[in-house]
């Protein structure tokens, strides 16, 4: 998300935090930096130089010395960036909810939908969706699809043209769930025959939020698509799509901001659990290189099976470690998202992942896929027994064959298992006391020669 801008603004704080003295050259050359990024990552330009005004004028107010000053421009830079992006909103669930999304042709709907369905799902909600753009082809269909991959119950009449008889006829079905989605037509524009219909649909369903999905790449754009909808239909929020793929994503951001429209999602990939709850402090720590770990905890919340989890978790307390738990803990992987989306989230990595070159972190990601691969192509023996892969090697040979990855790969998975598991015994041996001083001065031994390696 926003990468020169993330690199411009990490460039900004090092080049503050670093000065020995904050002279003019180099204040004007820290503004111009700053302009030239938010510029390009399509922020108003009124906007930019208000901001950039403000940071120039404090830092040669002579009023305020040494470090202190260093620290009120970075504060002050900051404070500033929030303000542009806006205020943040997490909507409040009760008893029955009804979420209907708004938004022109192309904004992602659809998608955004089934994102939201798996994001209140894996928090305990009984979701469904509805489709009502009866007017876009194959428009429930591609709801239905999404849904079902999702195992979320979905209510479509692709056959039915009138979207009130839809709903009408769905109404008490839909009665029965948490919270209900639902999809609604898009146009070219926001002319008077959205508007009415829109209006129509919104008096009879009477939802309690309704949001506007805007794709990040019209940038600025944002701001008269999210005016035009809250006069017409009083939108509670906006979602914010393809962020992950638009430089234009600070404008689209701070457009909303400007036309006092909280954004309450954005999404960050393609992926079902690509959408996260949008929040400008934590955003913006993102974008500083300080890392996001609320944000990684709600997203690893959304990958994870519960059930799944607590198999694994009992048989960890048992000291007991398959490679069918290693495959688990690989598909949450996965399902996060690139490695270098993992590791900007983390604190204390965001800046540390520029020395990793892309080329390492995609081998990483490209290592763990391969061993994702080779744990698919095993029995099911082979998963709760991978020592017989090392006693029989043709298995390797099998194995490797048949998941396209090579005999190393699947050498280096059953090492790093090992490992894993030999830590695991030990971790419960010690904490049942059953190993004295001098056996664990041996396995620290042992295992301080052991690279742990990805």
């Amino acid at each position: 998300m926003l990468d020169k801008l993330s690199s411009a603004l990490k460039r900004t704080t090092d080049k503050i935090a670093n000065a020995v003295f904050l002279d003019k050259n180099l204040v004007d050359g820290i503004v111009k930096d700053l302009q030239r990024s938010l510029i390009e990552a399509d922020v108003n330009v009124q906007l930019v130089l208000q901001i950039t005004q403000k940071i120039k004028r404090a830092a040669l107010d002579e009023r305020i010395k040494g470090i202190e000053k260093k620290e009120h421009i970075i504060k002050l830079l900051h404070d500033e960036l929030i303000s542009i992006l806006g205020s943040s909103r997490t909507p409040e669930l009760g008893k029955r909810n009804i979420f209907m999304m708004l938004g022109l042709y192309g904004a992602g709907k659809t998608t955004t939908i089934s994102k939201l369905a798996l994001y209140y799902s894996k928090r305990g909600k009984k979701v469904c969706t509805l489709g009502l753009d009866v007017h876009r082809p194959a428009a429930s269909e591609q709801l239905k699809q999404l849904s079902d991959k999702l195992s979320i119950p979905c209510f479509i009449n692709p056959e039915e043209k009138d979207p009130m008889k839809i709903w009408n006829y769905f109404r008490k079905e839909v009665q029965k769930f948490d919270l209900v989605l639902i999809d609604t037509a898009g146009r070219d524009a926001l002319d008077a025959e959205l508007i009415k219909e829109i209006k129509a649909i919104s008096k009879a369903v009477n939802p309690t939020e309704t949001f506007l999905v805007i794709p990040a790449d019209i940038g600025q754009t944002a701001q008269k698509q999210a005016q035009a909808f809250k006069e017409a239909v009083q939108i509670t929020g906006v979602i914010i799509t393809r962020m992950d793929s638009t430089a234009k994503a600070g404008g689209a951001l701070t457009a909303c901001a400007e036309a006092k429209v909280p954004v309450v999602f954005i999404g960050t990939g393609e992926k079902p659990h690509d959408l996260e709850l949008f929040n400008p402090e934590q955003f913006l720590s993102r974008l500083l290189g300080l890392g996001d770990l609320q944000s990684l905890m709600e997203k690893i919340q959304s990958v994870t099976d519960r059930k799944k989890m607590e198999k694994t978790q009992k048989n960890l307390e048992e000291g007991r470690l398959t490679l069918r738990d290693v495959q688990a803990q690989l598909e949450s992987l996965d399902s996060l998202g690139s490695m270098d989306k993992i590791l900007s989230m983390i604190p204390g990595l965001g800046k540390a992942k520029e020395k990793i070159s892309s080329e390492q972190l995609e081998q990483q990601q490209n290592k763990l896929k391969n061993w994702k691969n080779a744990i698919s192509s095993m029995t099911e023996y082979e998963i709760e027994n991978p020592e017989i892969l090392e006693k029989q090697t043709s298995r390797i040979q099998r194995i490797a064959k048949g998941s396209g990855t090579s005999t190393s790969d699947i050498r280096m998975l059953i090492k790093q298992y090992k490992m894993l598991k030999e830590l695991i015994k030990s971790q419960s041996a010690i904490s049942e006391g059953k190993l004295d001083q001098r056996t664990l001065q041996k396995m620290a031994k042992k295992l301080g020669k052991k690279k742990f390696r990805m």
